[in-house]
Order: structure tokens, then C-alpha cells, then sequence
């Protein structure tokens, strides 16, 4: 940390892939002197937004054209999350002696020192875990970052970073691809279930890669695992800093846990009482592990029990994860657009407690879509499928003889068709368990259509009953 930023003035730096990211790092890095060149195999014409943010920066561009004609001359390559880790001209690039980084490696190594730095990653929860600790950290009268995968790139808030401040980091393993001295001062590993197979293969892979959040770890540093997680035994091992737990299901020795009803935290210091499990806010099993997660990070990192309290109670969860959207004569509509995967969808419909109408299809991701249906509670009455994958989730129905599922060729299309089948008092739940790419450019876009379409819905119906 910190003195990374003298070595970036004159330096010449390669930028691949100009999203939100990328676009975020070249800004910091030309204020900081760097030679920036902005890559992306998009042409300008197909990057209107990112020409109006870099217009007025000293940035060459290298735009419509592969990152192998780019390297000549770099001396450091940051690279986008969508970017794979085994991409050829990243082997070429370290031939070449360049170093290889993503955003978050970058942003670590310009933050300064005397920053607490919480990280989380894992395959579900984390956007509401991370968005938790960082309403803790508020509660306690802290100046806190949240950053990551959250939405907002950790390098873009660099600048407003001070010595003693709290960076609150959704990590993702797309991420933790590119990183080397990232270096958490707590973190916390949530689950892990099967995903982004496409990407890293295996799930040895995906687990090892998860596994890099807490590999420069040590010392007083502290490392949190669900206790109740069987896919994550054993993955500290080897592990430089103190391990803690969290666990829905009973006691730890070091970390936050619920018992009785009770929610308590195990520290250096003895256990302390938190509140009860009744009082925290957000519904649903998994969000008790999202919570007890960030009690176990924020406590750990100094935040006191009755901010924490306080918190739990207030917390009303994160946009695009199980959120109440509005009712239509009497149909609720639920949108969980970031239930990009088959576990999140699970949790989502385990969240559901009236007759439901479930939306679910997208990006194919190679997962398997059997568990999800095999987990379908009574609660579910109908599917609508839309997107890619929409043929494997019929596959997988049929398998379990579950026939209630219609089709729609978009989002306005799968609104109206679930409410036309919903029952009165019932709930229609978009919870895709696909990424979004098929058709959106991520989650919340999706579900940023989803909700305007419900509304163009209920005025439509509104309008109908006026007139």
C-alpha cells in the first residue's frame, strides 16, 4: 500500500477492457502520470459512453483491436474481470516481463497505510453481506468505502481514501484472478457452490481461486468461514493469520454465531451478546449466514455490538435481491435479478411463503439446473422461462415432472405471463439462477427492466380501471 504511487508517474500502462472498471483505473492512473493506453476488442462506435468519460483525458486508445497488437512497450498491464486469467496474450505479456494486474490489485497497492480493509467473497451473499458491514461501519460513526463487485470500482474511490478509513470490498473470483499482494485485514469466505464453471472449469479451480482472498493474510489478520459450509472444510489450511467461523446452527470458538434464537459474537475478549435472531430485519436462512458474517467481520475489525444491533434491525437489504418490487391486484412481484446462479435461486424460493410464480432463465453458465428444481417447494406453481438456458430448465423439470412451465421472449412478456397465471395473494419471483449476458449487460440492468416492466404493467391496469 502507498508506495506503489511513485512508481505509476511516467510509467506505461496497458489498460484491457473498458467497462466500468477499466475506464475507473485509466482516470486514476492518468492523474497519477501514468502513460495510459485503453484497450477493448469494441470499437469506439460501440463505446459511446466510454468516449464522452475519456474524452478529455490524455489516454491513447486502442479500441476495435486484439490486446496482443498492444503490448509493445508496456510496462504494466491492469485487466478487466471479464478478462480470463489464461487469455493468451496475458502468457505473452509475462514473456515480455509485464507485470500483470487486475483493478482491485491496483486500487490495494494505491490505498494508503492505516486502512482497514474488510474483504468478502463467495458464490452467494455477498453483495448483501458487503452492503451490511458497511451500514455497521456507518452506524458506528466510522468514514467507510464500499467498493468491488458491489457496483463501484475500488480504484474510483482511491483518491478519498485517508489512513484510518474502512474499505468494505465485494470480491469476486473473477477478481482474485489478478491479484499478488492484496491483502485483506479481514475477510470472509460465505460459501461455495457451483458456478462460473465455464470460466475456471472445475471446482477445485473456482475453490482455489476463492481461496486467494486470504493467501498474503497473517498475523492479526483475521479470516472467517462458514462453519456450515461443507464445500469450504479444510480450505484454511495452510492459512498465516487467525481463522474464525460463523454459524447459523451453534457455537464457535472465534467469530459470530446464533443459538436459541440469539445472535452472539466469540471474540478475544469473551462472548458477547448481539440481539436476537427474530430482530434482524432481512427474511431468510441465508441472510442470517449473510449477517453473522458481517458481525464477525466488523467486530473483528473494531465495530462495537450496539452499532451492530442497531444494523441488524435496520438493514432492509440490497436492490435486486429478494426485493419487494410492488403489488399488483393483489400479486406481489419479487425481484431477485441477482440470483445469477441455481443455489441463489434455491434461497430465494425457500424465502418465498405464498403460492409463487417463478421467472428464471439466462446466460449459460454451464450449471446444473436439476438441484434447483428438485428444490422447488410447494410454494411453486408455475415457471416462465426466458433466455438461453430456458431448453436445460425445461430438460430439468420434465426429469423431476414438474410441467407447469411457459416460455416468453422477453422480459415485458414473462411479466405478463406471470401475472396472468398468479393467484391473488400469490407472488411472481424473477430469480433467473443464470447470469444475464444472453440478454442484458448484467444483473441490474435485468432487473432494472424487470421493475419497469411491472410498473408498465400496473399502470396499464390502473388506466384500464379509470376508464
Amino acid at each position: 500500500m502507498g508506495s506503489f504511487k511513485q512508481e505509476i508517474a511516467g510509467k506505461k500502462v496497458l489498460i484491457v477492457g473498458a467497462a466500468r472498471s477499466g475506464v475507473a483505473a485509466a482516470k486514476q492512473l492518468c492523474a497519477l502520470g501514468a502513460q495510459v493506453t485503453l484497450n477493448d476488442s469494441k470499437g469506439e462506435d460501440e463505446l459511446p459512453g466510454v468516449m464522452e468519460e475519456i474524452r478529455s483525458l490524455p489516454i491513447a486508445r486502442a479500441l476495435g483491436c486484439p490486446a496482443m497488437d498492444c503490448l509493445a512497450g508496456q510496462q504494466l498491464m491492469v485487466i478487466s474481470p471479464g478478462v480470463p486469467i489464461q487469455s493468451p496474450f496475458i502468457a505473452k505479456a509475462r514473456q515480455m516481463g509485464i507485470e500483470v494486474i487486475g483493478e482491485i490489485e491496483l486500487a490495494f497497492r494505491l490505498c494508503p497505510e492505516g486502512v482497514r480493509l474488510a474483504a468478502i467473497t463467495g458464490t452467494n451473499g455477498k453483495t448483501t453481506t458487503t452492503a451490511l458491514c458497511g451500514e455497521i461501519f456507518k452506524a458506528a460513526g466510522q468514514r467507510v468505502h464500499v467498493v468491488g463487485n458491489i457496483g463501484t470500482p475500488f480504484i474510483s474511490r482511491v483518491p478519498e481514501i485517508a489512513p484510518g478509513d474502512v474499505v468494505v470490498a465485494e470480491i469476486s473470483s473473477f477478481q482474485l484472478e489478478s491479484v499478488s499482494a492484496f491483502r485483506p485485514s479481514a475477510a470472509a469466505l460465505l460459501n461455495l457452490t457451483e458456478d462460473h464453471l465455464n470460466r475456471h472449469g472445475t471446482m477445485e479451480e473456482y475453490l482455489r481461486v476463492k481461496s486467494r482472498i486470504f493467501e498474503n493474510m497473517e498475523g492479526e489478520d483475521a479470516l472467517f468461514l462458514n462453519a456450515d459450509a461443507p464445500a469450504l472444510r479444510g480450505v484454511d489450511k495452510g492459512a498465516r493469520c487467525k481463522v474464525g467461523s460463523f454459524s447459523r446452527k451453534g457455537p464457535v470458538a472465534f467469530g459470530a454465531y446464533a443459538q436459541d434464537g440469539t445472535v452472539y459474537f466469540a471474540g478475544g475478549e469473551g462472548t458477547e451478546k448481539i440481539c436476537a435472531v427474530k430482530d434482524i430485519f432481512i427474511p431468510g436462512a441465508h441472510n442470517l449466514e449473510n449477517a453473522l458474517a458481517a458481525v464477525s467481520l466488523c467486530m473483528a475489525l473494531g465495530a462495537p455490538a450496539k452499532a451492530v444491533k442497531k444494523t441488524l434491525r435496520d438493514f432492509q437489504g440490497v436492490e435486486h435481491r429478494i426485493e419487494f418490487v410492488t403489488e399488483v391486484r393483489g400479486v406481489r412481484f419479487i425481484n431477485d435479478s441477482k440470483g445469477t446462479n441455481p443455489d441463489s435461486t434455491i434461497k430465494a424460493i425457500q424465502a418465498m411463503d405464498r403460492p409463487t410464480v417463478l421467472i428464471c432463465g439466462g446466460y449459460d453458465k454451464h450449471a446444473d439446473f436439476l438441484p434447483m428444481v428438485k428444490a422447488f417447494t410447494p410454494q411453486i406453481q408455475t415457471l416462465v422461462l426466458i433466455g438461453q438456458t430456458a431448453d436445460q430448465i425445461l430438460a430439468a423439470a420434465k426429469k423431476c415432472g414438474f410441467d407447469r412451465v411457459m416460455r416468453a421472449g422477453d422480459m415485458a412478456g414473462a411479466v405478463k405471463t406471470a401475472f396472468r397465471v398468479a393467484q391473488p395473494g400469490g407472488s411472481v419471483l424473477l430469480s433467473p439462477a443464470c447470469a444475464s449476458f444472453d440478454m442484458f449487460s448484467d444483473y441490474e440492468e435485468r432487473g432494472r427492466v424487470f421493475k419497469d416492466e411491472v410498473r408498465h404493467l400496473k399502470e396499464a391496469l390502473d388506466g384500464q380501471s379509470q376508464s
